[in-house]
């Protein structure tokens, strides 16, 4: 074997030319990813339920010279979800990367955190992949992630429908990863530690919160929340060829968090 394999030359987390829909990225990590992955080239779509936020969000990319699409989406309904890829296809020319990052952050142990949990993180997921394969299957460089936690690893006292339907999303990447990999369709997952940014989960809890904030806070090893652009930057690595050889994995995106339990 060759000692010193020769690389692919050229940048190699281009992503030119490629069609990337972001399901759930209005704010937050979905942003990140969305300005991420068109300043790297991508012409990209993003679905959200709240206009307010993808008026913002297009804004945003408009500031940088960016472009991306949006389209209002409830993404838990299987129309919904439907008529976004089919528009959004149909826009882009195609799709080469679906990133599923929607949540209903369904914590509390009762019927609608359940119903929320179930419908958005893992069932979306799901409806979105089944429709967008026939895109999917014509593209030359496919791949499918979805966003888990690192709550689905480690057992909590509370929020069991969120961390539930986050491991079975889990599981889910490994087996669809296996179904598709004869396509040459990669499936992976992120599971992100605790990230703050705006008006999310983390920044609402340390005005809420604020025992539950520094008690989190104290179990990660780096000493800080992570940021959006961490999960935008592994979700980079993973959608482009530098992860070509790599499918059915979830990586941990957490600052050594569940390191600690």
């Amino acid at each position: 074997m060759d000692p010193a394999p020769h690389l692919p030359a050229g940048p190699r987390l281009a992503f030119t030319g490629r069609r990337v829909l972001i399901a759930g990225g209005s704010k937050g990590i979905g942003r990140a990813m969305a300005l991420a992955f068109a300043s790297a080239g991508a012409r990209v779509s993003v679905c959200a339920r709240g206009e307010a936020g993808l008026a913002a969000l297009r804004a945003d990319a408009g500031a940088l010279g960016l472009a991306v699409h949006t389209a209002s989406a409830d993404l838990s309904q299987l129309d919904d979800i439907g008529r976004w890829l089919a528009d959004a296809a149909q826009k882009l020319g195609g799709i080469d990367v679906l990133v599923n990052n929607a949540t209903g952050y369904g914590m509390a142990d009762d019927e609608a955190g359940w119903e929320a949990s179930l419908n958005v993180d893992l069932m979306a997921a799901v409806r979105a992949s089944r429709l967008a394969l026939p895109w999917l299957q014509q593209s030359s460089d496919a791949c499918i992630l979805h966003l888990a936690s690192i709550a689905a690893q480690q057992p909590r006292p509370g929020g069991a429908p969120y961390a539930a339907a986050k491991a079975a999303l889990m599981h889910y990447t490994t087996s669809q990863a296996l179904a598709l990999a004869p396509q040459r369709i990669r499936v992976n997952a992120i599971a992100p530690g605790s990230i703050e940014f705006e008006d999310g989960l983390w920044a609402r809890r340390r005005e809420q919160d604020p025992e539950l904030y520094r008690n989190t806070l104290a179990k990660i090893p780096f000493g800080r929340f992570g940021e959006p652009a961490a999960i935008a930057n592994a979700a980079l690595f993973l959608c482009s060829p530098l992860a070509a050889w790599i499918t059915g994995h979830t990586l941990n995106v957490d600052g050594g968090q569940v390191l600690m339990g």
